[in-house]
């Protein structure tokens, strides 16, 4: 069917105004089978890790150097080439200068304290935050002596982002770090105004890795005291990573092309580049290729069935949709209008290509998961078209059993740990269907984000309530009342996440930060509007960072 036939036959459809694509066929020129790597460079990058590599095993650098060391490698974007050593060196740290949690490395530095207790949190080791009362005076407030030390500033900032429940004095620090922050960064005169900016627009522990890479390789360059052959690395390493996602991109893009989503489903939003980012945010990592590549075209897909579920879709269509996708075979296709067969049969096709994967790795497995839970997002959509089919307002309740199922981070959760190899065992998927609490804390915060971000938008038209709108009605509260309610729940969110990356884990930590990047991507594409719908501002201008633009050498 064309975009003509559709445009005739559903005049009176309840269909959104998206904004059409920005980027058109940009990446279709990366689209190659091959890439070769220069060998100067690939023998370059070898030189430089074994350089850095002995800086980390090395007996006589000293702690706190070993400290900022590890910070820049994590910020730099190349942690992946160091895991075990990183992990070694923080895990004797640990051992020799905390004791029942307490951090005893005599040190008044208050930048090198707070980089370490937020290194040693995200290695997921117990670790309190008491050193900082050192730094407070005889009231219990923190010292005023401290707005002259920036970079302590900046520091005990980012390590209050990694807090849990109940601990007071990082929620103390939060709110003395950003007064001092907020009153530097408007001081345009100010050595560290950016940096200011920066810091409290996206903080380090909720950034998309690769963004904070590409945004850190500058700051790092310009610090006298950075370290030269770390440099060089990074930044070889970021373009050669970026060649290999640009490579991956054009594929991407040619494969969306070949299919014609914009003329035989052109009431949904066409964000492919947008859904690659997507995918790019969970691992960026060379080894992760085909998980990127399975995980966009997920992206891709769910966008369009949140399209036709949402808008597009009338209920008697949605209704045969979603009993085809329950049976989840082929010969459903018959009863279906259709563009809906079109998307039927790539929703079948993606799993096909999950199949034949899993067969190989001897993993089948992992695709009752896959399908259960495909299952489940699409009921929980379709409960919501019948919500606003019969004009419902759920109660509070209602909404958030549904909107948590609907939101799909269950489906992309599982999906993303079917490509992470021999160690996605059973009894991961399993944790994941069992709606564990790091899960449940993600998805609430993807749910709160986007109902936060898009609801202006959506509220244009006929719309299924969303958590504004069912939390007003229930609290008999003001707009601007329930917002603030879904940002306490957001901060609550990430609390629970933090604490559950804390070992003993009930999963290894790679799952763990899987969800923890999910979340970083809501975070920085769902901070003050939806970027991914509306992808003309901030979303081109981190896409262009992390692939049009390569690194200066």
């Amino acid at each position: 069917m064309s975009s003509t036939e559709v445009a005739k036959s559903d005049l009176h459809r309840n269909v959104a105004d998206y904004q059409p694509d920005i980027w058109g066929d940009y990446f279709l020129q990366y689209a190659s089978e091959y890439m070769e790597l220069d060998q100067n460079i690939g023998s370059k990058i070898e030189t430089l890790k074994n350089d850095v590599r002995n800086m980390l095993v090395s007996n006589t650098e000293k702690t706190l150097a070993k400290i900022h060391l590890i910070d820049s490698i994590y910020r730099l974007g190349v942690s992946y080439h160091f895991e075990q050593e990183i992990e070694e060196v923080l895990h004797g740290i640990h051992k020799n200068y905390v004791v029942n949690g307490e951090i005893t490395l005599e040190d008044h530095n208050l930048s090198s304290l707070a980089v370490l207790f937020r290194l040693l949190r995200q290695q997921g080791l117990h670790v309190l935050p008491n050193v900082f009362n050192k730094f407070k005076d005889e009231l219990g407030n923190f010292s005023e002596k401290l707005i002259k030390n920036v970079e302590g500033m900046l520091s005990l900032y980012e390590a209050t982002h990694i807090m849990v429940h109940g601990e007071d004095i990082l929620e103390e620090a939060l709110a003395f770090t950003t007064t001092q922050l907020e009153s530097i960064s408007k001081q345009s005169s100010h050595s560290h105004a950016l940096q200011a900016k920066h810091c409290l627009r996206q903080t380090l522990h909720k950034n998309i890795p690769r963004l904070e890479a590409r945004s850190y390789i500058s700051r790092y360059e310009e610090d006298p005291s950075h370290n030269e052959n770390l440099l060089i690395l990074a930044k070889l390493d970021f373009n050669m990573l970026q060649s290999l996602h640009q490579k991956e991109f054009g594929n991407f893009s040619k494969w969306w092309k070949e299919l014609d989503v914009r003329s035989k489903l052109p009431y949904a939003r066409d964000r492919i580049a947008e859904s690659c980012f997507w995918a790019l945010g969970v691992y960026y990592e060379p080894q992760y290729s085909t998980a990127r590549k399975v995980m966009t075209k997920l992206f891709v897909i769910i966008t369009v069935i949140d399209d036709t579920y949402d808008a597009f879709g009338r209920i008697d269509e949605l209704e045969l949709f979603t009993k085809a996708l329950e049976r989840w075979d082929i010969s459903c296709l018959d009863n279906l209008p259709d563009y809906m067969k079109f998307l039927y049969v790539i929703i079948l096709d993606l799993y096909k290509e999950i199949e034949q994967e899993m067969k190989k790795e001897g993993r089948e497995y992992a695709l009752n998961y896959y399908v259960k839970e495909f299952i489940k997002y699409v009921q929980a959509y379709m409960t919501e078209a019948r919500w606003l089919n019969d004009k419902y307002q759920p109660t509070l309740e209602e909404y958030i059993r549904i909107s948590t199922e609907s939101c799909g981070y269950a489906l992309v959760t599982t999906t993303c740990y079917i490509f992470m190899g021999d160690t996605a065992t059973e009894d991961i998927f399993k944790w994941v269907s069992n709606g564990p609490k790091m899960i449940n804390a993600a998805i609430i915060l993807c749910r709160l984000m986007d109902d936060i971000a898009s609801n202006e938008f959506e509220q244009k038209r006929d719309h299924v309530s969303s958590f504004l709108e069912c939390y007003m009605k229930q609290h008999n509260i003001s707009r601007e009342g329930a917002i603030q309610e879904g940002r306490k729940r957001i901060v609550d969110a990430w609390k629970d996440m933090n604490k559950e990356c804390l070992m003993p884990t009930e999963i290894p930590i790679p799952f763990l930060t899987c969800i923890l990047n999910l979340s970083r991507f809501m975070d920085v594409v769902y901070k003050d509007k939806d970027n991914f719908t509306h992808p003309e501002g901030e979303m081109k201008t981190f896409i262009k960072s992390l692939l049009v633009d390569p690194v200066p050498i």
